[in-house]
């Protein structure tokens, strides 16, 4: 491999959305950002959604920006959050602005549909541990308005991006296994579970794996931009499954992965799913990844109850840097108080420090009004529930997991880091951030038959970025912490 190539990455995020701009050279990768946006729900008549129209504004900014700044840009990628979704009518037109998940419209949506097939029916033909803003079940939720009967085509958010920069229509393998309405053991849509749900096929397009060519940019692009007809691929269109392609994981070594940030999805690669009822009870999630991979994991709650306390904190006049928490955090007392992160009264709580010490206080603990021991109390279940899923992991998996891969943001927060490390008892290498553009990036490498494999990508990246090690520190007050902590 000699010479430079470019590639664009189109990475959305819940909270925010960048265009990179990345080049690869016989030995390494680099990336530069050039553009970035905030993102966030908007309200319109009482319901959370998406502003697709200033979402695609700004990806064709950034991309304007990435082919002024390199004109031999070779391809684009795209990728997003899971789940979500926008509706096509007939003649291609978005129907409306999609929901954002955590639109209260799903609220009850998995027990109505119980009553239509048991949940571990749902699960065995799925693989999918049940998260109430699911694509099957917004779908139900979506089916009681009338706009839903004009509804032609379902595009899931990068698909949709890709769908108005090319006018090609399709399905990326990674974010379709989000959906729990594809067999993942087939990789294909679930007739059981789309007949049993009165959902037609029709509205589902054609599956796409990753690293395939989805189509090229559209004349009107190519003008604006100065360029030819450039190539958009199908990358792992799941930021997870991008991050996952990322991981710089050496061959041999058994591993898993933590994408951290907003949430935590902590999981192993495998060639197959795994679906029985040992990873029904424990609600483990098999999610498509690239070069024919699943993606065994647990989605946690992650960073988002940090994030969500310093909102309410600086609602209240009081700002405070992460960093200034973390070292609020760093300073407090130990071992002072847990809480499930999973627990659903902080999926979307309008004061979350007040959900947490309701939940200290329901579950006979000291509820705290000290920043820095809430932020603690955070880190340290965060960390405990880390180590329950790797404990689980590794009886499915049957052998130990000798190395934890922390990629994304999260990966940036030492003190996080380092409490996983001990409570796990296990090595933790921490980088690169930008797992989730690095990823994308491979992917579309990988399409252009610049790099040969997944392997040759995660060599690459080795060489290419700083990654941080964390041995582990035991302390009887881990174990004594980790006993209390609830096994749910």
């Amino acid at each position: 491999m000699s010479g430079k190539e470019y590639y664009a990455a189109v990475d959305l995020g819940a909270s925010s959305g960048r265009v990179m701009l990345a080049c690869l050279d016989g030995q390494t990768i680099s990336i530069q950002e050039v553009h970035r946006f905030e993102n966030g729900p908007v309200e319109e008549q009482g319901s959370l959604r998406w502003d697709f129209r200033r979402l695609f504004g700004e990806v064709q900014e950034g991309l304007r920006k990435a082919f002024q700044a390199q004109p031999a840009v070779r391809s684009i990628g795209i990728d997003t959050w899971g789940v979500d979704f926008g509706l096509l009518d007939a003649d291609g037109n978005l129907l409306e602005n999609p929901y954002h998940y955590r639109d209260r419209r799903t609220e009850g949506m998995i027990e109505k549909a119980a009553e239509i097939l048991p949940k571990q029916e749902i699960y065995f033909h799925s693989g999918i541990q049940f998260m109430p803003f699911n694509t099957l079940f917004q779908l139900l939720a979506y089916r009681q308005q009338p706009i839903f009967s004009r509804a032609a085509k379902l595009l899931f958010m990068p698909n949709l991006m890709m769908y108005f920069l090319t006018g090609r229509i399709g399905a990326e393998y990674t974010i379709a296994s989000t959906s729990q309405m594809m067999d993942m053991k087939s990789g294909r849509w679930s007739k059981r579970l789309l007949e049993a749900f009165d959902l037609p096929e029709s509205l589902l397009p054609d599956i796409m794996q990753p690293g395939t060519q989805a189509g090229v940019l559209k004349p009107a692009f190519q003008q604006a931009w100065g360029c030819g007809p450039v190539p958009v691929i199908a990358v792992g269109t799941h930021d997870t499954a991008s991050a996952v392609a990322a991981v710089p994981a050496e061959r041999g070594r058994t591993w898993a992965y933590l994408s951290s940030g907003t949430w935590s999805l902590m999981g192993i690669e495998i060639p197959q799913a795994i679906i029985d009822q040992r990873t029904f009870e424990r609600s483990f999630t098999n999610e498509g990844g690239v070069e024919n991979t699943i993606r065994l994991l647990k989605n946690i709650m992650g960073l988002w109850l940090v994030q969500e306390c310093r909102r309410c904190w600086m609602q209240q006049g009081e700002k405070y840097s992460f960093s200034e928490l973390m070292q609020m955090a760093a300073q407090a007392e130990p071992f002072a108080g847990w809480v499930n992160p999973d627990d659903i009264r902080f999926l979307s709580p309008q004061d979350m420090p007040a959900a947490i010490n309701q939940y200290l206080t329901s579950t006979g603990q000291r509820p705290t009004a000290d920043k820095g021991r809430m932020i603690r109390i955070i880190l340290e279940s965060l960390a405990a529930r880390y180590r329950q899923v790797l404990d689980w992991l590794e009886e499915l998996l049957g052998r130990p997991i000798e190395v934890l891969h922390i990629v994304g943001g999260g990966s940036q927060n030492e003190l996080l880091n380092q409490l996983t490390a001990d409570a796990a008892g296990k090595r933790v290498l921490t980088g690169p951030v930008e797992a989730t553009v690095l990823g994308n990036v491979l992917m579309q490498a990988r399409a252009g038959g610049r790099i040969r494999s997944l392997e040759e990508g995660r060599e690459i990246i080795r060489r290419s970025f700083e990654i941080r090690e964390y041995q582990p520190r035991h302390s009887a007050g881990w174990q004594t912490f980790l006993k209390q902590f609830p096994n749910a």
